[in-house]
């Protein structure tokens, strides 16, 4: 359940960059998906457990995760657009 949650939320916050924000413009809708799914993946799973975030049983919902997960994402696809915007990668 956890992961599923983590990747829709990466997938509609890279959505979100692309169609709203305006991030990634250049490289398309995917490819700011990707940067958000990355980045929630490695928020939740990496960063997250760092300050507690972790579930008490495996498969339980987590929101504190969830809410990992989004904020990385978030923070994946700002700094994609900004090396993309500085130096065109």
């Amino acid at each position: 359940m956890n992961i599923t949650m983590w990747l829709l939320a990466g997938g509609l916050l890279g959505w979100i960059g692309f169609s709203l924000l305006g991030y990634n413009g250049d490289r398309g809708v995917k490819i700011s998906m990707a940067i958000g799914i990355a980045g929630a993946i490695l928020g939740a799973k990496l960063i997250g457990p760092m300050f507690g975030a972790s579930a008490a049983m495996m498969g339980d919902f987590n929101a504190s995760a969830l809410f990992f997960a989004a904020a990385i994402a978030a923070a994946f696809l700002f700094v994609g657009n900004v090396v993309h915007d500085r130096w065109g990668i």
